[in-house]
């Protein structure tokens, strides 16, 4: 067992594992919980009508009196998004530093829970103490600025976060990576690696952001006649600011497009994130004044989201902006895995308006590649190696390059969201597993869509639904009218009228029937409609759709 009295400390990710989202991981020990991050995740396609998915806090809303607080470790909405929901159920004190605070003021102001909520900013290099942990923010650089890992210091040992990171030795904001530091904490023993995987599977490094900055030099000196619109993500800053500068050198004005980009690059001018010289940036309203060689639009809807300004211009439902021939739109993103189909359409639609794609190398990721991770793998030197941030073919991947570096094939944890990992000198253990559930938010309404109603949605979109009304008489059971169908996606009524009458007469036997064997619990004669229906229905069509009887007296 474990060298002293000292107990193992538990690590209990409840999201962000087996999945790219959502990341949120408790740490406990004794009667003290932190929860490193709250983020939440993009609907998948077979999520009809959800808006966003986010983590399952049971396990911590159980624990509440031991939850001490809530520490993050960048402004991305996996890593951000879901703290709005947390806060209502679990008001505690939040940790972060000065752009990511800024970023969540924005998003707790639009629920209305600034005034409730307590935040303490948080400069790299400073310790916080929560309960029996100690923990350090330690300057990172990832594709958003302020970006820290955490050194979380337990009564068993320290684990390092890495949070989401890359080296980039010429960042455009702030300085580089913090390894000096890593390494100090090498040199007095780390217990525990947690780091990003999700570009383990790509070798080498990642470019330096600055990189970028020389592409957009290219394209602007190509296309100085032309209007340009660049598509990128709200949150890349740096990114925002090298289309700025580019713009600026070129004297061109720039206008912003998309709720989120309007967001956040407002929150980052205002903390001085961004440096925009005078008279360049320009409301979407004054475009009309401009020439189409002096003006850049920097635009959301990288990804193809249906409902992101670059896909309302490319389908012409933007209330300002239409696509004239000579625009060239610029994607400065790479495609998140599934989102293909989506980002095509909207290029198909851009060229057929006449526009110009633009699709090469406008883009750098914001995380590690193999050469970076095996570095802090080797300045830490951990003992354990849990990877994160990823599905479980990074988190696999990962482990064989922690196994490269040296660590043993029994050290490494590859979990799922929701296990108890025990950590201690001499334990590397799986010993339970808590709740950690999708909930569902869909419209104002949290948790309240489950697995059923997705199914009762999916069985409708797929197959229609058919309403079989009867109206009975209250005691004699006699049938004052009925069965009357209404049919909705299921066929066209107009054409298929022959086939309702059918479908009325085999309700009006069933029901004769069980009245007959002398059934009239509604409950049995509801399930005979639609058993009966339904076959039929098979029969004729080769069709299930949802068969629902409604049933009244008078």
């Amino acid at each position: 067992m474990e060298s002293g009295t000292k107990k193992p400390v538990k690590v209990i990710p409840l999201g962000g594992l087996e999945q790219i989202g959502m990341n949120i991981t408790a740490f406990e020990y004794e009667d003290s919980i932190i929860v490193v991050d709250c983020g939440l995740s993009f609907p998948e396609d077979d999520m009809l009508g959800i808006d966003l998915v986010i983590p399952d806090i049971s396990y911590l809303k159980d624990n509440a009196d031991k939850v001490k607080g809530l520490v993050i470790t960048h402004g991305h909405e996996d890593h951000i998004g879901a703290i709005p929901y947390f806060i209502r159920e679990l008001n505690i004190p939040i940790y972060a530093t000065k752009l990511t605070m800024g970023i969540i003021e924005h998003k707790l102001t639009e629920h209305n829970l600034m005034e409730s909520t307590r935040r303490k900013v948080i400069s790299y290099g400073q310790y916080i103490t929560l309960g029996c942990f100690r923990i350090e923010f330690i300057r990172t650089n990832h594709s958003i600025a302020d970006s820290a890992a955490l050194a979380i210091y337990t009564p068993a040992g320290v684990i390092v976060h890495t949070g989401d990171f890359k080296v980039d030795f010429t960042p455009v904001y702030g300085d580089v990576i913090d390894l000096g530091r890593f390494g100090e904490l090498g040199k007095k023993g780390v217990l525990a690696l947690m780091a990003d995987s999700t570009n383990v599977e790509r070798p080498g490094y990642t470019m330096s952001e600055k990189t970028v900055g020389k592409v957009f030099e290219r394209l602007f000196a190509d296309y100085k006649k032309n209007r340009i619109i660049i598509a990128t993500f709200a949150s890349n800053v740096d990114r925002v600011q090298q289309i700025i500068n580019t713009a600026a050198h070129y004297n061109r004005k720039v206008a912003l497009d998309g709720r989120s980009m309007v967001n956040i690059i407002s929150t980052a001018k205002e903390l001085g994130y961004l440096n925009i010289p005078d008279n360049t940036l320009i409301d979407l309203s004054s475009l009309g004044d401009y020439t189409d060689e002096q003006i850049v639009l920097i635009t959301t809807g990288s990804q193809g989201e249906s409902m992101a300004s670059l896909s309302r211009i490319a389908a012409s439902l933007h209330h300002t902006v239409s696509i004239k021939p000579n625009d060239v739109v610029i994607f400065s993103s790479k495609p998140i895995p599934g989102n293909e189909k989506a980002i095509s359409k909207v290029i198909n639609e851009l060229e057929m308006k006449g526009a110009r794609v633009v699709f090469e190398d406008t883009h750098v990721s914001g995380h590690a590649c193999q050469e970076e991770l095996k570095l802090i793998y080797a300045l830490t030197k951990p003992k354990y190696a849990i990877p994160v941030h990823g599905e479980f073919k990074h988190l696999k991947r990962h482990s064989e390059l922690a196994m490269e570096m040296g660590i043993p094939k029994e050290n490494v944890a590859i979990l799922s969201s929701g296990d108890v990992l025990e950590v201690g000198e001499d334990t590397l253990k799986v010993t339970g597993k808590v709740s950690a559930q999708q909930i569902f938010v869909d419209g104002l309404g949290v948790g309240d869509v489950g697995n059923i109603v997705l199914r009762d949605r999916q069985h409708l979109s797929e197959n229609g639904l058919m309403i079989v009304v009867i109206t009975l008489e209250r005691g004699s059971n006699q049938i004052l009218a009925g069965p009357d169908i209404v049919s909705r996606g299921f066929v066209y009524v107009r054409e298929s009228e022959t086939l309702l009458d059918d479908c009325r007469m085999v309700a009006l036997e069933t029901i004769e029937r069980c009245f007959d064997n002398g059934i009239t619990d509604w409950g049995k004669l509801k399930n005979s409609i639609k058993n009966a229906l339904g076959d039929f229905l098979w029969k004729s069509l080769k069709r299930n759709p949802m068969v629902l009887p409604i049933i009244s007296e008078v």
